[in-house]
């Protein structure tokens, strides 16, 4: 077998029935990631003792006849934002440079109880801050698919990974759009749930009531199958929803009979790329010839998503960026004359341009006789800005549009420009602030041949729905890769 042609499934199914072995598999792996580290610099640690430590184990539980779970031997990269006990976790700061967890995550617990096998910490943007992944300690990481482009971000190293057939999943997480923006840039599966489906214990905190855990893969099966084995209820986040688990993979159908797919107007407006809107609605059509029923609807709040998203996340990140002061853990400068020089130095050396922005920005917003006319007023907006959602959702099962307004932009084209960068999120953010489940899938190629994503979002906790449009999207367009990677 090619393992660059193997999918999560296939690897499950063939490791379980002993025809691949997990060592094979991940030395392959292991082996792809070190080739495409100085061209992508998809990743911060390449975990390979580890990573073959744990394939031997699966191996083992496969000869003694017991069940290696349902993600046996598959080799899987993860956001380094993700705490692994033993391996380094930087967050892609150098404020972590050399911070080794004392324990793992709650989804990397997932991940190795399911059987997948941890290859590699990947690359990001520092602390899940940016839309580009050109604002990681570590150096932006390129596009497989055009080396001059960006991958997107923040989980710009997860998706890479994928695309580079690396690894056949991997693991990101969605702050505003940080899985689906990166899945739509390099032409893979991401999926944004529910805020509270998966636990995010663990996981280095960006903005606590808007960071969720997701997966990527090369297709909605295999992406729908990563997210059944790390989803559930956690005792230790008050946050997850003690609701079951549904089995999507088994239940995902290639037809859309019934469903009512909503089109907001907010989506299609002038700015929009016209390859963009073009594969949209192509894509849109397909659904309809599947037996979809087309809504106009209405999502009026949209324009004012950014505004409250960046007030949100900034208050947020100020509070939880907080702990990172030189003293406890993480970078501590050498040249402090006292406690006040020590933090300000410590915070100053490590932290890069892009937390210090959004750490002024909500540090001013949270300070007295600013908090209520700023921070105060945007929670209410963001109420309305679920309420909007909601609403929708009394029309429709699903609603579709475009994951960002172009495809992916050239590496430097808007780094100097942080509006600019904050615009590209404006499809993205607003779903975020209302905790819905989101998915991007590729829905076509520009005619330079950049992927372009389509996303499909449903109410709260309903998943299945999005993994049923996207899988009948993906089935029925019949797209072929023109860079054959």
């Amino acid at each position: 077998m090619n393992f660059s042609e193997l999918k999560v499934k296939t690897i499950r199914d063939a490791v379980r029935k002993g025809e691949l072995k997990a060592r094979a598999l991940v030395e392959e792996s292991l082996k792809r990631a070190k080739e495409n580290q100085s061209k992508l610099n998809t990743f911060i640690t390449i975990c390979e003792k580890e990573a073959i430590e744990s394939a031997d184990r699966i191996d083992k539980l496969v000869t003694a006849k017991k069940d290696p779970g349902p993600l046996a031997g598959v080799p899987m990269a993860v956001k380094d934002l993700l705490c692994t006990k033993g391996i380094r976790t930087t967050a892609g700061s150098k404020i972590l440079d050399n911070f080794i967890p004392p324990y793992s995550c709650t989804v990397i617990q997932k991940l190795e109880a399911a059987g997948a096998v941890i290859m590699g910490k990947a690359n990001l943007d520092e602390f899940a801050m940016g839309a580009s992944n050109e604002n990681s300690a570590f150096g932006p990481v390129k596009n497989p698919l055009d080396l001059t482009r960006v991958p997107g971000g923040s989980s710009g190293g997860s998706a890479a990974a994928v695309a580079a057939k690396i690894a056949p999943g991997s693991i990101g997480t969605d702050t505003g759009g940080s899985i689906r923006e990166p899945a739509s840039f390099c032409g893979v599966v991401g999926i944004k749930p529910t805020y509270g489906r998966v636990s995010r214990y663990g996981v280095v905190a960006f903005a606590s009531s808007l960071d969720q855990v997701g997966p990527m893969a090369h297709n909605t099966e295999d992406a729908a199958i990563i997210l059944e084995s790390i989803a559930g209820f956690d005792p230790c986040d008050s946050t997850t929803a003690d609701k079951p688990v549904p089995p999507w993979s088994s239940n995902i159908s290639n037809n859309m009979k019934g469903m009512k797919v909503g089109k907001p107007k907010e989506y299609f407006v002038e700015g929009v790329d016209p390859e963009v809107r073009k594969a949209i609605d192509n894509g849109i059509e397909v659904m309809k010839s599947q037996g979809a029923e087309i809504v106009d609807i209405d999502l009026p709040l949209t324009p004012y998503g950014i505004a409250v998203y960046y007030l949100v996340a900034c208050c947020e990140a100020s509070s939880n960026l907080a702990r990172f002061d030189g003293v406890r853990f993480g970078h501590r400068s050498k040249d402090a004359k006292d406690l006040m020089d020590l933090y300000c130095r410590s915070r100053g050396e490590g932290f890069g341009a892009e937390p210090k922005r959004r750490i002024m920005l909500g540090t001013y917003a949270l300070s007295s006789g600013y908090y209520d006319a700023y921070y105060k007023k945007a929670c209410q907006v963001r109420r309305l800005v679920r309420d909007d959602f909601i609403k929708a959702f009394q029309k429709c099962d699903v609603i579709v549009g475009p994951v960002t307004p172009a495809p992916a932009f050239k590496l430097g084209e808007k780094v100097s420009d942080p509006l600019a960068m904050y615009l590209n999120d404006i499809f993205t953010l607003s779903p975020s602030l209302a905790g819905i489940p989101g998915l991007s899938v590729n829905a076509g190629f520009t005619k330079s041949g950049l992927p372009i994503g389509l996303q499909v979002l449903a109410t709260h906790f309903q998943e299945e729905k999005i993994l049923r449009a996207a899988h009948t999207l993906e089935s029925n367009l019949g797209l072929v890769n023109p860079h054959g990677i």
